[in-house]
């Protein structure tokens, strides 16, 4: 069996991310191949798309909220993602038992007792009326019912898992600070969703395997898992297997692909990407070492905001000023430093609405 070793993984998912080189592909088409975005932090998704695309306009992808193509709600990992509308509505049922049993491994204890079937009707009744509520105002709707639980372990239960929500612009808009307002994520895109299939064949499951490879792969079966948060799939992987390839990396892992997927050549030159916080490419993985080293893995979870170099992570970087900030984490070349001022002009520029070029770039570690 082929291996893979780290840098021709790197390559590959370089290539599936858009980060190899920028893509000429409509904003719609970008988030639904990325299988969303991690957009917790409203601001990081307009970042993202940015290195990723050529000419990206971010006027397009609040278009694209406010007109309900694409939406902000609890999907992978019980973390708000920003995902395409259809993508949103034919996913949310898979996902149900997850988000119910990360949400009771916080509030296990102040949930005991409670009936979550019960629950969610009541708060499904609430919400009926299509007033979009803060997570604070649908728990103290709640609360006189439900009252030992506290507001914050009712409203995470309800937002996060028990009632598809879609978090309603201005939040997630350009250059736009605004709170969370919850209406539920049916009534906002005007369609049901989908339900559940009723024979026994995850065909849900299925499709998320061959999108998460399209997207992220090669990866193996402990990578999917790591990306969606889903305990349940390996059925599903069964299922289309004969479909794949298989590769092994440098540890031993079996690595799962789709044979008409890019490949390139690990030695296909790289430039300078700089990443949002939380984004795809560090955190669709179990094994990350693919594109940060382990010294550094714990960067992947603080949302500290990275470049690559070659492919790797290299800096991390900030914004003060308007001047991008970048803080190297190993030695650069004369090039490398070079190629990421250059990435990080125009990054200032894009933040700063062409007021800005200014990138400063701090001494490489001894």
């Amino acid at each position: 069996m082929t291996v893979l070793d780290a840098r021709a993984l790197g390559r590959a998912t370089l290539a599936r991310q858009l980060l190899l080189e920028r893509a000429d592909v409509p904003v719609l088409d970008a988030v639904a191949h990325l299988c969303g975005l991690q957009a917790q932090e409203p601001q990081e998704p307009f970042v993202g798309l940015w290195s990723r695309l050529h000419a990206f306009d971010p006027a397009v992808l609040s278009d694209l909220l406010t007109g309900r193509r694409v939406v902000r709600t609890h999907l992978m990992r019980r973390t708000v993602h920003l995902v395409a509308a259809d993508d949103a509505l034919a996913w949310r049922a898979r996902h149900d038992a997850m988000l119910r049993q990360r949400v009771l491994g916080v509030y296990r204890r102040e949930l005991g007792g409670v009936d979550l079937d019960e629950l969610a009707a009541e708060a499904r009744t609430v919400m009926a009326d299509g007033v979009p509520r803060s997570m604070t105002e649908l728990a103290q709707a709640l609360a006189g019912r439900w009252p030992a639980p506290g507001p914050r372990a009712l409203g995470e239960m309800v937002i996060a898992a028990l009632v598809p929500m879609a978090q309603m612009p201005p939040r997630g808009l350009w250059r736009t600070r605004a709170g969370v307002r919850n209406v539920r994520l049916s009534a906002w895109l005007g369609r049901e969703i989908d339900p559940p299939s009723q024979d026994g064949c995850d065909r849900v499951g299925q499709a998320l395997v061959r999108r998460y490879l399209a997207a992220f792969g090669p990866a193996a079966s402990a990578d999917l898992r790591a990306w969606c948060g889903l305990a349940g799939l390996p059925g599903a992987v069964a299922a289309v297997r004969e479909e794949l390839l298989t590769f092994r990396d440098e540890r031993g892992r079996e690595l799962l692909d789709l044979p008409d997927a890019p490949r390139p050549d690990p030695d296909t030159p790289a430039p300078p990407r700089f990443l949002p916080a939380f984004d795809n490419v560090i955190l669709g993985y179990h094994d990350r070492s693919r594109v940060i080293d382990d010294a550094h893995r714990g960067l992947s979870v603080t949302g500290a905001r990275i470049v690559l170099v070659d492919g790797r992570a290299a800096a991390t970087w900030s914004v003060e000023a308007d001047t991008v900030v970048v803080t190297p984490l190993r030695r650069f070349s004369r090039a490398d430093r070079t190629a990421v001022a250059e990435q990080g002009r125009a990054l200032a520029s894009f933040l700063s609405d062409h007021g800005s070029d200014r990138v400063r770039i701090g001494d490489s570690p001894s």
